[in-house]
């Protein structure tokens, strides 16, 4: 397979961290073009080896993360890991492929995967935009509703609501404001500020996760080896929604001063986002058991500690909005742009902006269940960018060159795996948010 980097105006990567010399956007989509001339998060002519595992290992830990416990109870104490493991595998390799097969992949060659692949990129960022509001206002409710029994004891789990409090669907609209005004926010040198706050709240909360879990796990020989098969479709969904990392492959890649080093790299951060995936996926449910909810930080106890935890992450994860919102934003909104006179741009692009944070609010408060709402995304949208598409783009990019049958068979099964998923997962994802089982139910309150 060639190795050859392209870069001309032809290619497209996808970038989500593109900025011009003077911290501007680019105009659209069409215009990634990976000019070694641009600055990266403030790094000129390519990130080191040690900054593009960085931007890997956050790329990929955020709100999915701290959902992986509910998902190994919906698959198993035994079954849930090694299907962790397995989906992580082949997540990587399929990361891997798009890498490889981005060498070739320019407008003029697979045009209608590139729009494809930008489709489902777009499905993809906007539900973890969805996502986000989900988490924000079930953390947000349990903090406020729990703020007069918050107590300076963490020793006794005590989570329950203790004074009324209003719905989730609320929260979310109180927090509508805030993120439109966030994502009017565009200059990346100013959100990379963010990004950077974001990291350091969120690896200070994952610290104060793991240091409770490990302390006083129960015997864990009464949680089910192998959970009902109807509830693996939400663990599946939820496993290749946490692998939310595959958007900013390419521009990692693109954007390395060696891109040679760029295999090594991948496999040596996944590895290491899926080891932190093992356990805190494997802990959270040892230690919490059948009580476990929807994101781990809603089984914290009620004391000022743990309460901190949760607004601490929440503020991270409000911040990676805007990050995660870029991405869509940059594809959709520069088309429509160029077709308005230059006066009416700037109101134009907000208006776009504050539309598109409108929708992400909607569907959040369609689907105000965060177990769900992950399990969906993962489903639809992670499943197709993460599984069914870098196969199919390998068969398609080097079958004229003269592919191994078993290579060809290899790619057909993970697509087939990842489609399944895809069905399924959709099925039960929604069937369990029209008809909820009553354990669901009761590992869904906050």
């Amino acid at each position: 397979m060639s190795t050859k980097r392209l870069r001309n105006e032809d290619c497209s990567d996808y970038s989500s961290t593109e900025v011009t010399p003077d911290g501007s956007p680019p105009e659209g989509l069409s215009d990634y073009s990976g000019s070694t001339a641009y600055q990266r998060f403030g790094v000129i002519d390519g990130t080191t080896w040690l900054q593009t595992l960085i931007h890997l290992l956050k790329g990929n830990i955020g709100t999915g993360l701290l959902g992986l416990p509910l998902a190994i109870k919906n698959a198993g104490i035994v079954m849930g890991p090694v299907s962790l493991l397995v989906i992580g595998i082949i997540a990587v390799h399929c990361m891997d492929l798009l890498v490889k097969c981005a060498h070739h992949f320019c407008k003029n060659t697979l045009l209608f995967f590139r729009y494809i692949v930008g489709f489902f990129l777009i499905l993809t960022q906007l539900g973890f935009c969805c996502v986000y509001f989900v988490f924000l206002a079930d953390n947000l409710r349990q903090v406020i509703s729990a703020a007069n029994g918050t107590t300076n004891n963490c020793n006794v789990n005590e989570t329950a609501l203790l004074a009324p409090t209003m719905s989730s669907q609320l929260y979310i609209l109180c927090l509508l404001p805030f993120v439109i005004l966030l994502v009017f926010i565009q200059n990346l040198k100013l959100l990379s500020i963010f990004s950077m706050l974001a990291n350091l709240l969120m690896l200070t909360s994952l610290i104060m996760i793991y240091q409770y879990i490990v302390r006083g796990i129960p015997d864990p020989s009464h949680l089910p080896l192998v959970a009902p098969w109807k509830t693996f479709p939400l663990f599946f969904g939820t496993a290749i929604f946490a692998f939310e990392g595959i958007g900013v492959v390419l521009p990692l890649e693109n954007k390395m001063k060696n891109p040679q080093q760029f295999p090594a790299i991948l496999y040596v951060g996944m590895g290491i986002v899926t080891m932190v995936y093992l356990s805190l996926g494997t802990l959270g449910y040892m230690r919490f058991g059948a009580n476990i909810r929807p994101s781990i930080t809603l089984s914290l106890p009620n004391c000022w500690l743990y309460q901190s935890v949760k607004l601490l992450y929440s503020i991270g994860i409000f911040f990676t909005y805007a990050l995660q919102f870029y991405v869509p934003a940059e594809i959709i909104i520069p088309p429509v742009l160029s077709q308005v006179p230059q006066r009416w741009a700037l109101w134009l692009n907000l208006l776009l902006r504050a539309c598109l944070v409108c929708v992400t609010c909607l569907l959040a408060i369609l689907i105000p269940r965060l177990d769900i709402v992950i399990s969906l995304v993962g489903s639809v949208s992670s499943s197709a960018l993460a599984l069914i598409i870098p196969p199919i783009l390998e068969i398609l990019t080097y079958s004229s060159e003269g592919m191994h049958p078993l290579a060809i068979a290899k790619d057909v099964l993970i697509s087939l795996l990842g489609f399944s998923g895809f069905v399924v997962g959709t099925y039960e994802s929604l069937a369990e948010l029209i008809t909820p089982t009553v354990s669901n139910i009761t590992s869904a309150s906050p």
